[in-house]
């Protein structure tokens, strides 16, 4: 496979590689390399990406988990079946994006999810 030119880097990895890592540990790996990345965009961009999408699913799943034990204390045990699939779903629809995104950072693409990757673009000119 033919690899592009993706620039320097100021962390000394290859661009593609610090892409990739952005994604591994979720928005944390993301913010890390946001904040270490000076120079390359493409770096930036898959960093920034990773903070909002990564941030958005991990304070929806943590909101989820809340409401679960509300209704758990307010006797409302009907809804926890609900919230649970939905919890499920987060988790499941989590996994597939961190592949996927990793995999198309790795592949050197400039991968953007509709309204998080717009996000990241502006941020990152």
């Amino acid at each position: 496979m033919e690899t592009k030119d993706l620039g320097k880097t100021s962390t000394g990895m290859q661009a593609n590689v610090a892409a990739l890592l952005s994604y591994v540990l979720g928005w944390l790996t993301g913010l890390i390399f946001f904040l270490l990345e000076k120079d390359n965009k493409f770096v930036k961009f898959h960093a920034m990406q990773s903070m909002i999408v990564f941030g958005a699913l991990f304070v929806l799943q943590i909101g989820a988990g809340m409401l679960i034990g509300m209704f758990a204390m307010m006797r409302l045990g009907f809804m926890i079946p609900v919230l649970s699939f939905i919890t499920g779903l987060l988790y499941i629809i989590s996994f597939i994006l961190w592949v996927i995104l990793m995999i198309k950072a790795y592949q050197g693409e400039m991968f953007k999810l509709p309204i998080a990757g717009d996000i990241a673009e502006k941020q990152v000119k």
